[in-house]
């Protein structure tokens, strides 16, 4: 399958672009080479290869929870810049 300079024409009116003369040749050039790859790939035997969805298997990356003790209140609002009745206290926000 070969892409027309008119096809480029056509996505590039699709797209609102506008290419100069020069740039819908390359395109043409680019997008045939990539097709001209792609043809190749398609002739490879891959009838043996099983399907995948990723190219590196991951098992859960997650570590298991675990029940430590919370962070006191007093060490919560330590580091807080203002605080009001054991609440961290922010500016109004209209």
């Amino acid at each position: 399958m070969k892409i027309a300079i008119e096809e480029v024409e056509y996505v590039a009116r699709l797209a609102k672009l506008t290419l100069s003369e020069t740039e819908k040749e390359l395109f043409t050039v680019q997008l045939n080479a990539i097709l001209e790859y792609m043809a190749q790939l398609n002739e490879v035997d891959t009838s043996a290869v099983e399907p995948t969805f990723h190219v590196v298997s991951h098992h859960n990356v997650m570590r298991e929870d675990e029940v430590t003790e919370s962070m006191s209140q007093e060490g919560s609002l330590g580091n807080a810049p203002d605080e009001a009745r054991g609440c961290f206290r922010v500016p109004r926000i209209i």
